[in-house]
């Protein structure tokens, strides 16, 4: 036995450039490789920067979102009272002047009722002529028809209401049961009524990254923490051309590789899981033949990777793993110990059962 030692040790100083599978290679704190990253509007390679998970990161990126959340657009209050718009329809009735209301009076189809405004915004009245009603309130367009009618009958009393809403329009599209337009009205257009109008969401809905695309913007909205936890800040009030887009849950995973118990990918439920939930989920880290204090999260992101580094050899470190927030597509690595490498390069160099003997003898031998 013992002259096979010194084979046992030539191949113990290589077991690391001979052992299979996966390992993270660190240069200067820098991946191994370089990868495409987008920087001032073109692609260039570069190598990602690690960075380690401590308490100081995971306050500066919680930070970070909050910001984030405070730059979602405004409600605008004066948004919420309706503004007549282009190829609207209203019903004006002038009370005691039969003659100036619609012919027919209530035998007319209701599509084919009332006065269209005009795609410049015009609106004709009998007497009054041409009169730019776009952007006005209802209120408004009452109060300017009823002061030039007054130049011409005496005590004028008038009624103006919205027969068709056809001016502004909003889109929902995504996970929602009936995707499509919704024309606003009297009523604010939310968010949350939007989704309820479009018949709800469906079961693959991801509700915590609903996507507004306004005014050549993208703004990422929280609505599960609208229902969950009252965050009246993600209701935003939608506004002419807006397009609400619910996205696909199932396109939601985190990728678990490495020294774990199993290694698979895992759905992020209700668009929450941290790097201690997966690792739990994956059946935890195999402490008998990693390195925990290589553990990777590897982001690829929108064109900026990122590599995030954590070092549980200390057991509180798991605070920080529960505390650090995963995206969709990062990938957790878990590191192989040397030991374990060594180990799998006899087990493909060598039989079984003279690995297992050889192993014996090196117990024996110490």
């Amino acid at each position: 036995m013992l002259r096979f030692i010194p084979v046992v040790l030539l191949l113990a100083l290589s077991a690391c450039s001979l052992a299979p599978g996966m390992k993270m290679q660190v240069d200067n704190n820098l991946s191994e490789l370089d990868v495409p990253v987008m920087k001032a509007g073109r692609m260039v390679k570069e190598k990602t920067r690690i960075v380690p998970i401590t308490a100081d990161l995971i306050i500066a990126r919680e930070n970070a979102r909050q910001q984030a959340v405070n730059q979602l657009p405004p409600v605008d209050i004066d948004k919420a009272v309706y503004r007549i718009g282009p190829y609207d329809r209203l019903q004006i009735t002038v009370w005691e002047h039969p003659e100036l209301n619609d012919p027919g009076g209530e035998k007319i189809l209701p599509e084919l009722a009332g006065k269209v405004v005009d795609d410049n915004g015009n609106l004709y009245y009998p007497y009054v002529g041409d009169v730019h009603v776009a952007g006005k309130t209802v209120s408004e367009v009452r109060t300017l028809l009823t002061r030039e009618l007054s130049k011409y009958f005496r005590k004028v009393k008038l009624d103006v209401r919205v027969l068709s809403f056809q001016s502004h329009r909003a889109a929902v599209v995504g996970e929602v049961k009936t995707p499509g337009i919704q024309a606003m009205t009297e009523t604010p257009l939310t968010v949350a009524e939007a989704i309820s109008r479009a018949g709800g969401v469906t079961e693959h809905a991801d509700m915590s990254n609903v996507a507004l695309a306004r005014d050549g913007k993208l703004y990422k909205i929280d609505v599960l923490a609208l229902y969950e936890k009252g965050g009246t800040t993600q209701n935003l009030l939608l506004k002419d051309g807006d397009v609400l887009n619910i996205p696909d849950s199932k396109d939601n995973q985190v990728f678990v590789m490495g020294e774990v118990g199993k290694q698979q990918a895992l759905p992020i439920n209700k668009g929450r899981m941290s790097l201690a939930q997966a690792l739990a989920e994956a059946y935890g880290v195999d402490f008998n033949s990693s390195r925990p204090e290589k553990i990777y999260v590897i982001r690829p992101g929108d064109m900026n990777p990122e590599i995030f580094q954590l070092n549980a050899e200390s057991p509180d470190a798991l605070i920080l793993a529960d505390q650090f927030p995963l995206q969709p597509h990062d990938t957790v690595f878990v590191g192989t110990a040397g030991v374990t490498q060594f180990s799998r390069v006899l087990n493909q160099i060598l039989p079984g059962s003279f690995t297992s003997i050889m192993t014996r003898a090196a117990f024996v031998g110490m």
